[in-house]
């Protein structure tokens, strides 16, 4: 199946994007198919966007590299505050190892590991796998990844040694714990990771059409792969994500009365959908050096592991463009 890319063009009104729970104010898209690459998003976006505090993303914010670039007219345009950057989605390739390990630099809090591995995997992996960039920036700054790596394939990686047992050791429920280990293990061949990462102020307009050329491109990889053992790869029964959120200290006062949901405070939107999607989860203490901002001291970091089907995947996708296309 032939890979179709799709050129989307949407203007975004001058404001910040705010730290809610589901980030609700987001214009409605529309869009046209035109284009050789992956895709061409293009969003005006607020020059003084805030950032979503303490989440604990690595490389460059929208504002700071717009102030690298005031000068420049061929990357962003300024206008009364707001700048028109035009995003394009790309397949990974290796000169994008800094920027891609910036990003992921905190995915495991302060637990040291072999990060240049697994960047380097997913930057061999080009069949599946997207970095976004700024269309026409010379020094190539990233600003999002995402990709789903094959836990048997790559198991025998270090990086992938060592981010599994970091999960098991960190499950301390038992009936969880077994699950874990089953989609670790004996499961695995069939299970992806889930990886995306991206700069905090990222316009949430492009996370509809970033999820969908991941599961599109898995979707393709399972016929267009040279060989049955790759094509095979790549057909998932269950993702595995790994996320971060914050969890108020009084987390268990708001289980007691019924008002656990309140309890969690998603840094990403779509976490909370996998969320509700998914088979199991569990939450555990996340280990990081970084402050934490005025606005969270009332909360403590938390790593979110969850197991989402491969066939909820329809009912994510449709329920992540409802969610950003509300006024």
């Amino acid at each position: 199946m032939p890979r179709r890319p799709r050129r989307h063009t949407q203007q975004l009104k001058a404001r910040p994007l705010t730290f809610s729970r589901f980030s609700r104010s987001i214009a409605q898209m529309a869009s046209t198919s035109k284009s050789n690459k992956k895709s061409y998003p293009s969003f005006a976006v607020s020059k003084s966007s805030t950032h979503h505090p303490g989440n604990g993303f690595a490389g460059r914010t929208l504002e700071e590299k717009t102030k690298q670039s005031e000068s420049s007219d061929e990357e962003f345009e300024v206008i009364e505050g707001v700048v028109q950057a035009d995003f394009s989605f790309f397949d990974p390739k290796p000169g994008d190892f800094h920027g891609v390990k910036n990003l992921l630099q905190t995915y495991m809090g302060d637990k040291q590991w072999d990060l240049s591995g697994f960047v380097d995997l997913i930057l061999e992996q080009t069949t599946v796998g997207t970095v976004v960039k700024v269309e026409d920036d010379e020094d190539e700054g990233l600003f999002a990844v995402v990709t789903a790596l094959n836990l048997s394939r790559y198991r025998e990686q270090k990086c992938i040694v060592e981010l599994k047992d970091f999960l098991l050791k960190v499950c301390k429920e038992k009936g969880t714990s077994y699950q874990l280990k089953l989609i670790l293990g004996e499961q695995a061949h069939g299970v992806g990771l889930l990886v995306s990462q991206r700069v905090v102020n990222l316009p949430l307009q492009l996370l509809p059409h970033l999820y969908d050329a991941l599961f599109d491109e898995v979707s393709w990889a399972t016929e267009d792969e040279p060989t049955e053992e790759l094509r095979n790869s790549f057909k998932f029964t269950h993702y595995i994500i790994y996320s971060k959120i914050y969890k108020h200290k009084n987390a268990e006062q708001n289980r007691k009365l019924n008002n656990d949901d309140d309890a969690i405070i998603y840094i990403k939107p779509e976490d909370e959908l996998f969320h509700k999607l998914s088979s199991w989860f569990f939450c555990f203490p996340l280990q990081t050096s970084q402050p934490e901002t005025r606005e969270l001291k009332n909360c403590r970091s938390m790593g979110l592991v969850m197991a989402v089907e491969a066939d909820k995947i329809p009912t994510f996708r449709q329920e992540l463009r409802s969610l950003i296309s509300e006024p």
